[in-house]
């Protein structure tokens, strides 16, 4: 009987160390294995952290593509500001000139008139004098240079009277003229190309 208990002694002994030799082998086992939740944490770390380098570059795209809209639309206003600039100095040069050359038509008027107040005082008899003729070649030279400028006398006699081109000074009676017609001009007038530089001074039928 002693011989029996000392054998079940013992088997239950080596039990104890094959069981206590597994537990030892799994727990190692265990230590050396990566937990499973370790993977997905990494994993998503990984992910977390590619993404938060997608988004920025994202981000830095857009800013960039911002700038360079910004940069487009203020190279279009500039252009466009040039472009007005470009036609009111046109404009204003314009308008300078047709002002310069007004003052100057203006001026050379007067000379005009003397010019046929001269001719018209010339006798019939010396008409035909080399004098004669010459001063009248320079007068239709001066209203031919005149007239390719643009200055033009207005017409006036036998034409109904019109306070944008007339200048009405006084009544006259004319019974082969109607009432309101022009029957005499006084001084001639002109225009430089659409503008009146001097109205014509006339008399209308009452």
């Amino acid at each position: 009987m002693a011989e029996n208990e000392s054998k079940v002694t013992q088997q239950e002994a080596e039990e104890v160390a094959s069981q206590e030799t597994v537990e030892e082998v799994t727990q190692t086992a265990e230590n050396e294995t990566p937990q499973v939740g370790q993977e997905p944490a990494a994993e998503e770390k990984a992910e977390k952290k590619g993404f938060g380098k997608g988004k920025k570059k994202d981000k830095k795209e857009e800013a960039l593509k911002e700038k360079v809209t910004e940069l487009e639309d203020k190279v279009v206003r500039q252009m466009a500001e040039f472009e007005n600039f470009r036609k009111r100095t046109e404009k204003e040069k314009s308008a300078m000139f047709e002002t310069g050359a007004k003052s100057v038509v203006e001026k050379i008027l007067p000379v005009v008139d003397n010019f046929e107040r001269g001719l018209a005082t010339i006798p019939e008899e010396d008409k035909g004098t080399p004098f004669a003729e010459g001063m009248t070649m320079i007068y239709k030279q001066l209203m031919m240079e005149l007239e390719n400028i643009g200055v033009t006398p207005i017409e006036a006699v036998g034409k109904e009277f019109d306070p944008n081109f007339h200048n009405a000074v006084m009544q006259v009676e004319n019974d082969e003229l109607e009432s309101g017609v022009v029957a005499q001009e006084l001084l001639k007038g002109y225009m430089y190309r659409d503008t009146v530089v001097r109205f014509s001074m006339v008399a209308v039928v009452q």
